[in-house]
C-alpha cells in the first residue's frame, strides 16, 4: 500500500500537513474523485474491511466503494500522513430503528488541536467536508446539515433535505472491528439487505451530488434536483462511465434486476 499512490488516484500530487487545512484537502478530494458504489454486492462479489483489498480495488482498480471501503481507505491514509484518527461505529437510521443498526456504518474520529472532527467520505450524499463534532447547524458543500448529541455516546447527524438517507449516528469511541466484518458480511449477503436489493452509487461534483439508486438519476444541487430514469442495460452501462466515474461493463447485467426492482417500489407506492 503506498500513500503517494493513493494522493495521486484523488489528484494530489503533494502529501498535505497532518493538520485541520490538511484535512479539509484530504477529504474533499477523495469524495470529488472517489464514487461510492455497491456494485460488487450487487454482483455478488465478496467485499471487505481490510485495507490492502480496499487499496486494490479502489487505487489500483479504480473503482469506488461503500462505506466500509470508503473511510477504511481514508483512515489508513490518514494515519499514513500523521494524523491521529480512530474508526469508530456509525449507525445509518438508528433514529428509526434502534441499535439493530449499530455498525451498519464506519465513520473517523480525526483528534487535532481544534477539536474532535467527524471524517466521512462514505454516506454516499453526506458531508463534503470533515465536521467539528459539536452541536448545531452547519453548511457543507453548499447543503445544510446539523449535528446533535443524542446522549453521553452517540451523536446524531442530520442530513440535508435532499438527501438519500435523513441521518445516521455514531459512536466516538473505537469501534469493535468484528461487529465491523460481521455486519459488513451481513449487508452484503442477507437477502432483505437495502445493498442486495438496490444499487446505490453517488458521485460529488464541485455543483453538487450526481447519485444512481437503482433506476433513477438525480443531479442535486443547491437549487433542487433533476432527474430521469435509466432506459436499458446499454444506457446504465453509459451513466456509470460518465456520470458516476465508475467503469463496469458487466454492470449490464444488473439491468433486468433493477428494473424490475423499479417497478416493484413503484408498486408498493400505489399500493400505500
Amino acid at each position: 500500500m503506498d500513500i503517494d499512490a493513493y494522493l495521486a488516484r484523488i489528484g494530489l500530487r503533494e502529501r498535505p500537513s497532518a493538520t485541520l487545512a490538511g484535512l479539509k484537502t484530504v477529504h474533499r478530494a477523495h469524495l470529488l474523485a472517489i464514487p461510492y458504489e455497491d456494485i460488487d454486492v450487487q454482483l455478488g462479489r465478496p467485499v471487505t474491511i481490510e485495507r490492502p483489498a480496499i487499496f486494490e480495488k479502489i487505487v489500483n482498480r479504480k473503482r469506488g466503494g461503500w462505506c466500509y471501503e470508503m473511510n477504511g481507505l481514508l483512515g489508513w491514509a490518514l494515519s499514513e500522513l500523521g494524523f491521529n484518527v480512530t474508526r469508530a461505529t456509525g449507525a445509518v437510521m438508528r433514529e428509526m430503528f434502534g441499535d439493530e443498526s449499530n455498525a451498519n456504518h464506519l465513520v473517523l474520529r480525526v483528534e487535532l488541536p481544534e477539536g474532535i472532527y467527524l471524517a466521512d467520505v462514505g454516506f454516499g450524499d453526506g458531508p463534503r467536508d470533515p465536521v467539528k463534532v459539536a452541536a448545531g447547524a452547519f453548511r457543507s458543500g453548499g447543503f445544510d446539515f446539523s449535528l446533535r448529541r443524542v446522549d453521553d455516546s452517540w451523536w446524531r447527524l442530520h442530513s440535508h433535505p435532499f438527501g438519500a438517507a435523513p441521518s445516521f449516528d455514531f459512536n466516538l469511541a473505537p469501534a469493535s472491528e468484528a461487529a465491523l466484518a460481521v455486519r459488513c458480511d451481513q449487508l452484503q449477503t442477507d437477502p432483505q439487505s437495502h445493498f442486495r436489493l438496490n444499487l446505490f452509487c453517488f458521485r460529488h461534483t464541485e455543483k453538487g451530488v450526481t447519485s444512481l439508486r437503482g433506476r433513477v438519476l438525480r443531479k442535486i444541487t443547491t437549487r433542487g434536483v433533476k432527474e430521469r430514469l435509466i432506459e436499458n442495460a446499454d444506457d446504465l452501462v453509459s451513466v456509470l462511465k460518465t456520470e458516476l466515474l465508475i467503469d463496469v461493463p458487466e454492470a449490464a447485467t444488473l439491468w433486468p434486476k433493477i428494473a424490475a426492482r423499479h417497478e416493484e417500489i413503484m408498486a408498493q407506492k400505489v399500493a400505500s
